[in-house]
């Protein structure tokens, strides 16, 4: 797949809609500098917005990831399995903050004990001085990845979610 010819592919047909970057993104709930980077051929749009994009622009997925027009036409059923595979795919991305979600608990309790630990009066000793330095920057850094994870995957999983039920609403 060629990531030039699928994102000029993509400014094409934009421009046969006649609308503008600011006018699709509203559309599709995503920012401009998306679709500008997908037309760029820097970045991919994720596969249920690949499909919303083929609907609008009515052509087959298959041919935005071909970066052109095929003669062929998709069948309702291909349609639907590349909707399970979105869905699938958000799934994965659930596990994914869950994960994270558990990894901010965990920095939470070991952040508990190493104030707990402080209070007692312990941290001037030898042995634990180490140990809560190693926790301290553990815990610091996993709240750290998992704020910058949490903040940005979850609020795109949530869009995603919306767009896929929207997407499937318009199936029936």
């Amino acid at each position: 797949m060629n990531q030039q010819k699928v994102g000029s592919f993509l400014k094409e047909l934009r421009s046969e809609k006649s609308v503008t970057q600011a006018e699709l993104a509203e559309l599709l709930g995503v920012s401009n500098r998306s679709i500008s980077r997908w037309e760029n051929g820097t970045t991919m749009p994720d596969f249920d917005l690949l499909i919303e994009l083929a609907k609008y622009y009515d052509v087959e997925v298959g041919e935005i990831l071909d970066g052109e027009r095929r003669t062929d036409n998709m069948d309702a059923k291909t349609e639907e399995l590349m909707l399970k595979i979105a869905d699938y795919n958000n799934v994965e991305r659930n596990f994914f903050s869950k994960r994270m979600c558990a990894m901010f608990l965990i920095a939470l309790v070991g952040m508990a004990v190493y104030a707990g630990i402080d209070l007692l009066g312990l941290s001037g000793a030898e042995p634990y001085e180490t140990i809560i330095s190693i926790a301290l920057g553990f815990v610091v850094g996993t709240l750290i990845t998992g704020l910058l994870y949490a903040s940005r995957y979850i609020a795109k999983l949530k869009e995603a979610k919306v767009r896929l039920m929207r997407g499937l609403r318009g199936l029936k």
